[in-house]
Formats: C-alpha cells, sequence, structure tokens
C-alpha cells in the first residue's frame, strides 16, 4: 500500500493577530494500492500517486508521499504535523516547548535523554516544569 499525506499551507498569526510566517501542515494521509501509483515499466511513480490523490480528493490538493518505513521524508507524516519543503521531511509537533529538532533525523530531543538505567517495569514521563524525567509511579 501507498500512503499519501495532504498538505497545506497555513499562516503563523501571533498573539497580536498578526502574521509572522507561514507552515506546511498536513491535513490528512491517505492510502492507495500499490498498483495505482505504478508507471507503464511498473516503477512506483510519486506522480502518478498524487495525479490519483488529487482524481479522489480534487483536483487543487497538494500531495507528498509519505512512507511507514521512514525509507523517505524522514518520518511518516501524522495529521498536524508539518511538512518542510528544505528538508523534504515531516515533522511532528513539538511536544514540549524546551525540546529541540535534531537537524539530521527531523525528530524532536528532549534537553537531557532519556534514563537508559532502567528498572524493569519503570516508566518516566516528561516534566517541562522542571524540565527533567520523572518516574511515574505505577499501580500494582
Amino acid at each position: 500500500m501507498a500512503h499519501f499525506a495532504q498538505i497545506e499551507t497555513v499562516d503563523i498569526i501571533d498573539e497580536n493577530e498578526v502574521v509572522i510566517g507561514s507552515e506546511t501542515i498536513i491535513t490528512q494521509v491517505i492510502v492507495i494500492a500499490n498498483d495505482d501509483i505504478l508507471d507503464d515499466q511498473g516503477n512506483e511513480s510519486e506522480t502518478l500517486g498524487i495525479q490519483f490523490c488529487q482524481d479522489l480528493v480534487g483536483s487543487n490538493t497538494i500531495w507528498v508521499q509519505t512512507s511507514y518505513n521512514n525509507n523517505m521524508r524522514k518520518n511518516y507524516a501524522g495529521y498536524g504535523f508539518t511538512y518542510d519543503e528544505s528538508r523534504d521531511a515531516f515533522i511532528s509537533p513539538q511536544p514540549y516547548p524546551s525540546w529541540v529538532l535534531d537537524e539530521d533525523t527531523c525528530q524532536w530531543e528532549s534537553p537531557i535523554p532519556y534514563p537508559t538505567d532502567l528498572v524493569e517495569g519503570e516508566v518516566f514521563e516528561w516534566d517541562e516544569t522542571s524540565t527533567q524525567w520523572i518516574l511515574i509511579e505505577q499501580e500494582n
């Protein structure tokens, strides 16, 4: 199955309702049959997939192929993600203000790495106020 993300450019508006830029967001991801994107030589064609999506949803829509295998465009696209054309990458929403984008993977990273010396069953969650990982109390 082939996956395609519909993208739309939207304005970024500040607290004073002034447009300060724009971003390209994912509004939906659809799945189509691989046969629908094969060219005459039997090769997958993103262009044919885009045309198929436009025929299905509307000719004025914009589509970009995505992949569960992350072998294209860094990450699998999801609703609300952004598409960065200059990086040719899908980027999830920033989970916390303190997290920074890894330019190579286009994934958000916490300022402190997730604990690696875990005892079996331990689960941590990010606490933005203290900017650290906090152990979650598990009920037995």
